[in-house]
């Protein structure tokens, strides 16, 4: 089972590519830098922990 690597912060719309850094839940709740600091790394649909989202491999 592979994360869905969405492409666009659920808060705030920017933008994130593959190499964006970009912070999840568990549920796959997507959010920029930004916007996971300033909600005290705390996903507002769940309640769970936002994590850094692992980047692609893929180009290096």
């Amino acid at each position: 089972m592979s994360l869905e690597m969405r492409n666009s912060c659920e808060k705030c719309t920017e933008e994130l590519n593959n190499n964006s850094t970009a912070y999840i839940c568990i549920h796959e709740c997507t959010f920029c830098y930004e916007c996971t600091e300033n909600m005290n790394y705390v996903c507002p649909n769940c309640g769970g922990e936002l994590v850094r989202r692992p980047r692609s491999g893929v180009g290096r």
